[in-house]
């Protein structure tokens, strides 16, 4: 079936929305909610909206692109029949599109069902048609990536009445881990970040000094997320990875470059609305084709990993450590540290002659 690229339009009452045509019938969506997508381009300011509009226009294209209709998303009684198993997929999809996870991770849900049913030969998912499928991923971060989100629409989908799960005895493909290299020069680095940006400066303390991860907890901040004295920054559950409530205390080095605006502000754009999703991983690679300090396999999150570093030296304490980095558990901190080639034995600690 062919179909036209959405159009994205304002009404007389300056609201944006998309239009396009589904087997013949017109449709107007002024925003995501019946394609199970949160953008609501009407929220924002006017000026805003049209760039919004056309965000919303690329998920409808995608939806309407991937074999999935309006009447599927109506469908959510878990008890309700399925004919074949591509069907219990398409359910366990809008299962997972209408609990509370993260935009990021339902976009990349999206693509791992549309992709695996554009591809399967057979309306009934089997092990072989699984793996001919994930084979298509050489490199063995996506393989991985792909198979566990894949695995998760599929458990759902066995939750709801699927027989069996094709992906389990399906083993992952090891993979070389990916150090971010520490920095050993911290003051030299973030002297150099402060002449090239203002904004990258600040991310980069903030993800040094508290810890926090810079593409989402650190680009939403707000002046309300601090305490009224900036010694403290507050995030919800949702609002970061481990989805528990964080307290982070923020060192008097960053509390000095502050300069606290209205409650509801972000702290990098002054404005309700945060800066767009990839503005500092843009910033960071302007910043390091000009650097003279960056070596290989140094990154933004290099920031972070070095604070890891700083604390776990200075308290020799993996219990403070799990907490300021607000992992789940010991086991993802040490994890963390093996990653980062901290030495668990020290020169004293070895046979002796």
């Amino acid at each position: 079936m062919k179909v036209k690229y959405p159009k994205v339009k304002f009404d007389s009452k300056q609201r944006i929305y998309v239009t396009f045509y589904l087997n013949n019938k017109r449709y107007r969506l002024f925003n995501g909610k019946k394609i199970n997508c949160e953008i609501y381009p009407n929220s924002f300011p006017i000026e805003k909206r049209l760039e919004m509009g056309s965000l919303l226009a690329a998920e409808v294209y995608k939806f309407i692109t991937s074999g999935l209709s309006f009447n599927s998303l109506i469908i959510e009684n878990s008890n309700q029949y399925c004919v074949d198993d591509v069907q219990y997929l398409t359910l366990a999809l809008n299962n997972k599109l209408n609990g509370d996870y993260s935009l990021k991770y339902k976009s990349m849900l999206r693509f791992v069902h549309r992709s695996f049913i554009k591809e399967i030969k057979s309306k009934n998912i089997t092990s072989k048609g699984v793996i001919s499928f994930l084979n298509q991923y050489t490199s063995g971060v996506s393989y991985n990536t792909i198979k566990r989100h894949l695995n998760v629409l599929i458990n759902e989908a066995v939750n709801l009445g699927m027989d069996g799960n094709p992906v389990e005895g399906i083993k992952s493909k090891k993979t070389k881990a990916r150090l971010h290299k520490p920095y050993l020069n911290i003051k030299e680095i973030l002297d150099e970040v402060k002449l090239f940006n203002a904004n990258l400066y600040l991310c980069c303390l903030i993800t040094y000094g508290c810890l926090l991860r810079p593409h989402r907890e650190i680009r939403e901040l707000t002046w309300c997320d601090f305490s009224d004295d900036l010694k403290y920054i507050n995030l919800s559950g949702h609002r970061n990875k481990s989805g528990r409530n964080r307290i982070v205390p923020v060192p008097l080095y960053i509390r000095e470059t502050l300069v606290k605006g209205d409650l509801n502000n972000n702290i990098f754009s002054n404005k309700p609305q945060p800066l767009n999703k990839d503005y500092f991983k843009t910033l960071w690679s302007r910043f390091k084709k000009q650097s003279n300090l960056i070596e290989q396999g140094q990154t933004l999150y290099s920031f972070r990993h070095s604070g890891a570093i700083e604390i776990f030296k200075r308290t020799g304490s993996l219990t403070k450590l799990q907490k300021a980095m607000g992992h789940s558990s010991i086991n993802v901190s040490l994890t963390y540290l093996r990653g980062l080639e901290i030495a668990e034995l020290k020169e004293e600690d070895m046979p002796m002659v």
